[in-house]
């Protein structure tokens, strides 16, 4: 898993590279009357909002345990993640649609084409910048994972939000430059219409998509199947332990929570040497795994 600083820098680096583009889009739009071109800025400056929270959620994560929050405020950042979801469901998405809608009924024709051309050459660059720095991160998370399997199994929310932000931006550019382009080619401006709803429909198919996963971890998900394993095998070979029971674990934002039922390896054996040999075992698990902040063993004979 990539740690908190990296994601914090990758959000960074989506934010600046969407403030740069919503500018460029905002202009474009009010120049050449371009509806793919407005749809566009308004995805960008909600991709900026959408930025802003997950950077509170980022910050609100690690405000520590209290008496009315034990566990921590470690699943803030699925609250903020699920609520930049929705942005880009509502304000890019329906948006998206509405002017698209708009436009196919009521057609207007685009003035300087070329400008907004322009502005979505620069934007697919800069919006790549954003997109490699993101790459870089979840190269480091996924491991030999497929894209899709890690986007299906990552538990690091503020990462996959930025991942599907940053496709959904490089495809809704691709859409607008090319319903441009053939506006610009047929003098047609139905074409523009119909880039501007696919740019919706496009936003609110990676909303949705977005808002399933966090959904789950919102819900209360256990750690990824991989880190599970390897933390019961990790205990089933502590000399302490004969035999695991159950294992229970709960993600909780970047801190895990670890629930063992175990036979130990000599039940008999005074109650403060159990003890101790418990607590040895905890300690190694936190050692060895350092995203582990709880653990609650329960020593048994059966299951």
């Amino acid at each position: 898993m990539a740690g908190k600083g990296d994601s914090v820098r990758t959000i960074f680096f989506a934010l600046g590279a969407n403030f740069a583009i919503f500018a460029a889009k905002a202009v474009a739009a009010f120049i050449t009357g371009s509806g793919a071109m407005l749809a566009e800025a308004v995805h960008s400056l909600a991709d900026c909002g959408n930025q802003g929270l997950l950077l509170l959620g980022i910050k609100r994560a690690r405000l520590p345990a209290s008496p009315d929050y034990p566990l921590g405020h470690g699943k803030e950042i699925y609250f903020w993640s699920f609520l930049v979801a929705l942005m880009l469901f509502s304000v890019g998405g329906m948006f998206s649609l509405y002017e698209g809608w708009h436009k196919l009924h009521d057609p207007v024709p685009l003035r300087y084409p070329w400008i907004a051309i322009g502005v979505l050459v620069f934007g697919i660059a800069a919006e790549s910048v954003s997109m490699r720095a993101c790459l870089v991160e979840v190269a480091k998370a996924r491991g030999d994972q497929s894209l899709w399997r890690w986007f299906r199994d990552s538990r690091q929310a503020e990462l996959l939000v930025i991942f599907g932000e940053d496709l959904a931006a490089l495809l809704g550019l691709a859409f607008a430059l090319a319903a441009v382009a053939l506006t610009l080619a047929t003098g047609d401006p139905l074409y523009d219409a119909i880039g501007t709803v696919g740019i919706g429909v496009l936003l609110i198919v990676v909303a949705v998509f977005i808002a399933v996963e966090v959904k789950a971890m919102l819900i209360g998900q256990s750690v990824d199947s991989g880190t599970r394993a390897a933390i019961q095998a990790f205990i089933e070979a502590r000399p302490e332990v004969k035999q695991v029971f159950n294992l229970i674990t709960l993600q909780l934002g970047n801190d895990i929570l670890v629930s063992v039922k175990a036979e130990l390896t000599d039940p008999n054996a005074p109650t403060y040497a159990n003890v101790q040999h418990i607590n040895a075992t905890e300690r190694a698990l936190k050692a060895h795994f350092p995203d582990v902040k709880w653990c609650f063993f329960e020593p048994d004979d059966t299951a």
